[in-house]
C-alpha cells in the first residue's frame, strides 16, 4: 500500500513538472500575427546581399567574351575576364555591376554590366538558421515573402520526438534579441494557418525535444 501511495505521489508531480514546463515554454515570448496571403517569391527578395557560394551570372552588354557565370568564393572575392579578386560579399548585385564597370572601364569604353543572382546563399544576415528536432536541420537562403511553412517544408518537417508547439523563432530588431512562441505541429499535423507566421532575414528556429 505504502509502495501505492508512493508511485502516485510521483505521478502526481511528474504531471505537476509537465504543466510547469507547458507553462513557462511560452514565458517570455511574443506572438506573431498570421503571415498575410500573398504570392510566393521567386528570388531572394528586394535588396538582396551577395554572399558566398553565390552563383552569379554576369553580363557585359556587347561584349559576350567577358559575360561569365562565377561562384563566388569563401573569401567573399570573384574573378572574371580582366578582373581578379573583386569583393562580393555584402553587396547588391546592382552595387557589384557598378563596381564590375569601374574595373572594365579601364580596358573597354563605357561598359554595361548586369548582375543576376542563380544560386544563391547570401551572407548570415540573409540566411534561416532551423536547429534543433526539425529532419535536416540547416541555414536555408532567405527568400522574399517567406512563411514558416516555406520554413518547415524545405528542412523536411518535425522528428518524431520534436514537440513542435513549443518551439522558438529568435529575431533581432532594432539591435535587441525577441522571442516569440510558434506552434510548428499545429501547422504542419492540423492545418492551423493562423500558426503559419512571416519569416525575416536572420531568423533562428529553435525546435525542442519532447519530453514525453
Amino acid at each position: 500500500m505504502a509502495q501505492f501511495s508512493k508511485t502516485i505521489l510521483q505521478l502526481l508531480l511528474m504531471a505537476v513538472t509537465m504543466l510547469l514546463l507547458a507553462a513557462c515554454s511560452g514565458y517570455g515570448k511574443g506572438k506573431l500575427p498570421p503571415a498575410p496571403f500573398v504570392s510566393p517569391g521567386e528570388g531572394p527578395g528586394p535588396n538582396y546581399l551577395i554572399g558566398p557560394g553565390d552563383g552569379l551570372s554576369i553580363h557585359v552588354w556587347r561584349n559576350p567574351e567577358l559575360s561569365v557565370l562565377v561562384t563566388v568564393r569563401p573569401d567573399g572575392r570573384l574573378s572574371m575576364p580582366l578582373v581578379e579578386d573583386l569583393p562580393a560579399t555584402g553587396k547588391t548585385p546592382s552595387a557589384l555591376a557598378r563596381d564590375i564597370e569601374e574595373q572594365l572601364g579601364v580596358y573597354i569604353t563605357q561598359p554595361i554590366v548586369t548582375v543576376v543572382v542563380q544560386n544563391f546563399f547570401g551572407p548570415f544576415s540573409q540566411q534561416v538558421r532551423v536547429v534543433g528536432e526539425a529532419a535536416s536541420p540547416q541555414a536555408i537562403p532567405y527568400r522574399a515573402n517567406m512563411t514558416l511553412l516555406d520554413v518547415m517544408i524545405q528542412v523536411g518537417g518535425l522528428t518524431e520526438f520534436a514537440a513542435g508547439d513549443r518551439a522558438t523563432l529568435v529575431r533581432f530588431e532594432d539591435g535587441e534579441q525577441k522571442e516569440y512562441g510558434l506552434k510548428i505541429e499545429s501547422l504542419l499535423k492540423d492545418g492551423e494557418i493562423e500558426a503559419n507566421v512571416k519569416i525575416l532575414p536572420g531568423d533562428v528556429l529553435i525546435i525542442p525535444e519532447s519530453i514525453l
